[in-house]
């Protein structure tokens, strides 16, 4: 089984973030008991002083490099990453993808609904380069910038509305789609380090969204094992 993180830059990360897919690593070894493999074609943290994904200082010295592959780019979106997909797919033979996509759309480029059918165009092209493709959807969390502009808060969640039924609408047994649920106890004081991107709490509670959905629907792994007290690192 090969699992692919797909995302922007909460699923990227910067240099010397431990990273939601580093939590994930880590729940995947303790808990899947089955062979499987990350992929993707990048293994970088973004570096803001170059402007680009050249970091590979990982907080966490443990995280293999074999196990830091990924498809997420500071600054992109469903927009972006709809185009690229399919080659990505086919390239890496995925077949599970965990995806954290949206805020950087409608934050920057595009409404919810030009958003949800980049969304759509991002799961057929996903499934035209493996038919029997997994994918797990995280809705978009809403950051800082909600709290204080209505419009792009009544935007997040009329795209959040939407991704619900394109996953409900195109869910498909041979190739099951998943909505996985926002961390009911997100909070952005203390789960960011900047009111968008996660802090050390944050990436637990992302990864755990992911692993819970995926154990309760598909049996796979199982429930995320978080402790906040030790969340710190």
């Amino acid at each position: 089984m090969r699992f692919m993180f797909v995302g922007d830059s909460m699923t990227i990360g910067r240099a010397g973030d431990f990273t939601w897919r580093y939590r994930m690593w880590q729940h995947l070894e303790a808990s899947l008991g089955a062979p499987y493999r990350v992929v993707g074609p990048s293994t970088g943290l973004y570096d803001a002083a170059a402007d680009g994904p050249v970091s590979y200082d990982y907080a966490a010295p443990d995280f293999p490099v074999a196990a830091r592959g990924h498809l997420a780019a500071w600054g992109e979106g469903w927009c972006h990453l709809a185009p690229r997909i399919r080659a990505a797919v086919a390239a890496q033979r995925a077949d599970v993808l965990l995806v954290s996509l949206g805020l950087i759309d409608l934050g920057f480029y595009t409404d919810s609904d030009s958003a949800a059918l980049n969304a759509r165009t991002f799961v057929a092209e996903a499934r035209a380069a493996n038919p029997r493709i997994r994918m797990v959807l995280l809705p978009v969390i809403p950051n800082v910038r909600a709290v204080t502009d209505p419009a792009f808060a009544a935007e997040v969640e009329r795209f959040n509305e939407l991704l619900a039924k394109a996953v409900a609408n195109l869910d498909e047994p041979t190739s099951p789609l998943l909505l996985a649920s926002h961390p009911p106890t997100y909070d952005l004081a203390d789960d960011t380090y900047d009111g968008t991107h996660p802090a050390p709490s944050g990436e637990h509670k992302l990864a755990a969204a992911f692993a819970d959905a995926m154990h309760e629907a598909w049996g796979l792994g199982g429930h995320y094992r978080y402790e906040p007290a030790a969340a710190v690192s």
